[in-house]
């Protein structure tokens, strides 16, 4: 298992065990972390599982795809180097210790 800590905007904290092959999208939703919404269901065809990596991150989180960077137009206040889409993001052992910040909305 990997610990994610997803902080909501308003800076309430979940630490949630993520087993490794899950995404950190699908680790939010089946443990009713508010502010990952996923429509689309983890298909990169919306970006309401948008969220912000904790800087001691961003050089350890695998880079994104051109798939992704398109997907993230459409994010709510995207910032080019910390957003990511949480559907995206293949828990490993690695990502133990993983932080991620929710945008204070989803579009």
């Amino acid at each position: 298992m990997a610990k994610i800590t997803y902080v909501e905007f308003n800076g309430t904290r979940h630490e949630i065990d993520v087993k490794p092959g899950m995404t950190v999208m699908e680790g939010a939703r089946d443990n009713g972390v508010p502010g990952i919404d996923a429509d689309c269901g983890g298909a990169c065809a919306c970006s309401t599982c948008h969220v912000y990596l904790d800087e001691a991150w961003i050089d350890r989180v695998p880079a994104k795809d051109t798939m992704e960077e398109d997907m993230l137009d459409f994010a709510w206040a995207p910032d080019p180097v910390k957003s990511r889409l949480t559907c995206q993001i293949k828990v490993t052992p690695d990502l133990d210790g993983l932080v991620v910040h929710i945008p204070e909305k989803q579009i």
